[in-house]
C-alpha cells in the first residue's frame, strides 16, 4: 500500500483515499458496524463524513495522535517499522501510511469490521457507496 500511496501522489491527484482491511485493532475499537477513518486534512475528513451520512457506509473519525504514537513506528535499524505496540495498533497503522503521503490531502479508511457480515452471507461491499458518493460530491463542487 505504501508504494500505491507514493505512486498516487506522484500523479498529482487532488486527494488520496486509501481503503483497506488493514488492522484487527480497528475492529476492537469500533466493532463490525463502523469503519475507522484517519485524516490530517479537515476538509477531506468532513467530506467523507458527509458521504458516510448520505450513504449509510458508517465511518468514525479516529485521532492520529502523532506526538503520542508517532515514535512507536520509528525503528533503530530502518527508517520506519510497520508495526507498533499492542495498544494503539489502528493509530500506528494509519501513521505508518501517512508517512508516504507528503503534500496531498489524504485519508485512510480501515474497513476491517464492516466489510464482512456472516449473517448476510459474506462480503458486504462496504466502502463502495462511500467512495462513489464522495467522488460525485467532489466533482460537483469543482
Amino acid at each position: 500500500m505504501a508504494d500505491a500511496l507514493v505512486f498516487a501522489e506522484k500523479l498529482e491527484v487532488d486527494a488520496i483515499i486509501d481503503i483497506a482491511t488493514l488492522t484487527g485493532a480497528c475492529m476492537v475499537a469500533l466493532g463490525d458496524k463502523y469503519a475507522g477513518m484517519w485524516s490530517p486534512d479537515e476538509d477531506l475528513a468532513k467530506a467523507l463524513e458527509a458521504s458516510s451520512k448520505a450513504t449509510g457506509d458508517t465511518i468514525w473519525r479516529m485521532p492520529l495522535c502523532e506526538p503520542e504514537y508517532g515514535p512507536d513506528i520509528k525503528s533503530k535499524i530502518a527508517d520506519l517499522k510497520n508495526v507498533g505496540p499492542r495498544t494503539g495498533g489502528a493509530i500506528t497503522a494509519a501513521l505508518f501510511l501517512k508517512e508516504f503521503v507528503k503534500k496531498t490531502p489524504w485519508a485512510h479508511v480501515d474497513i476491517a469490521g464492516p466489510v464482512w457480515d456472516e449473517k448476510k452471507g459474506g462480503a458486504t461491499g462496504f466502502g463502495v457507496k462511500l467512495l462513489v458518493e464522495w467522488i460525485e460530491s467532489y466533482s460537483a463542487a469543482k
